[in-house]
């Protein structure tokens, strides 16, 4: 985000800083984004009133023609426009944005298009998936994380910024002691440094490199393929329970679901699938965790460990079957 403000700006906003009266640079991402795209606004001190929040349609993804609609309101109201985020895997859901579109609603207004790709970036090296994310390859810039879905302790996060001379002016700041040498410690140019706010830093990509020779791209990317067929199993075993009810379309390794009962209203079933999950937490069974959508909560189960199985899925259903049937029992 540092690197599309200092390209998108207009002006010189390393020096000058944030100039209100330049317009205010303003920035897009879907209602379901994660919170790491309002936390960089405030950092960056663009504001939270910065960012809009675009609305998403039936399967949560964003609604195109809303984010056309909001540039088009900013430009009018004398904002500066500078930056949409896309997402090839929500947080909630799992769900897919439309690259493509997005992509060239940016390349329209002039937009850097950022993906925050935390782990679904990583399915689009899987050949099976890969069309999925049409689009991805067209971004300014894409971050994601080896310490999700590759498998990688924490932590372990990465950025890809398409254009390496936006990257390094947007950082870059030697003074005298970090001054350059023919040869010696300070031999060699570009420096670490000039790519990011820490001086000095760990060696992260070392064991990403390990993790990388020891097993493949195509060894890593067949467990994520796995886990994306373990949460369409687990939405077969759910529509096919008439306890359960699927909260949204599985499209990629996330399945939202929620144990119902008949004549319950929708609080006391919030209040018996948040107990549904914490009991199962609880027992070490499973490790689901909740979300809410359109009001109702449900159990948000996100598969990314290559050592689970679809009898684990199994597994999960009955427990959740059997604690859901065991609250609501007369």
């Amino acid at each position: 985000m540092t690197a599309a403000r200092y390209a998108k700006a207009g002006y010189d906003v390393r020096r000058q800083g944030v100039r209100p009266e330049k317009g205010r640079l303003v920035g897009y991402t879907s209602a379901e984004e994660h919170s790491c795209i309002a936390r960089t606004f405030d950092m960056l001190g663009l504001g939270l009133d910065g960012l809009r929040s675009i609305p998403v349609d039936d399967g949560y993804r964003m609604d195109i023609e809303a984010l056309r609609q909001a540039i088009t309101d900013d430009i009018a109201a004398g904002h500066r426009p500078f930056c949409v985020v896309g997402s090839p895997a929500t947080v909630n859901t799992g769900a897919i944005d439309d690259m493509e579109a997005i992509s060239r609603i940016a390349q329209e207004f002039d937009l850097w298009f950022h993906v925050d790709g935390a782990f679904g970036a990583v399915a689009a090296l899987n050949e099976g998936l890969k069309h999925k994310f049409k689009g991805i390859e067209r971004a300014g810039s894409i971050a994601f994380d080896f310490h999700k879905w590759m498998h990688v302790n924490y932590d372990a996060g990465f950025v890809l910024i398409r254009r390496e001379d936006i990257h390094r002016e947007a950082f870059t700041l030697r003074r005298e002691y970090l001054t350059a040498a023919p040869r010696g410690l300070a031999a060699g140019n570009p420096w670490f440094c000039e790519y990011g706010p820490e001086l000095s830093r760990g060696f992260r990509a070392l064991k990403v490199w390990f993790h990388l020779k020891e097993h493949g791209i195509k060894a890593i990317t067949d467990k994520v393929a796995d886990n994306c067929d373990q949460a369409l199993y687990l939405g077969e075993l759910g529509k096919a329970r008439p306890e359960l009810e699927l909260s949204t379309l599985v499209t990629l390794n996330s399945c939202c679901f929620r144990y119902v009962a008949p004549d319950m209203t929708d609080t006391a079933l919030n209040r018996i699938n948040e107990e549904i999950v914490m009991d199962l937490q609880e027992s070490g069974i499973a490790a689901p965790s909740t979300t809410k959508l359109q009001g109702k909560l449900a159990i948000r189960v996100n598969i990314t460990n290559h050592r689970t199985t679809k009898a684990d899925r199994d597994v999960l259903v009955d427990e959740v079957l059997k604690l859901g049937n065991g609250m609501t029992a007369d």
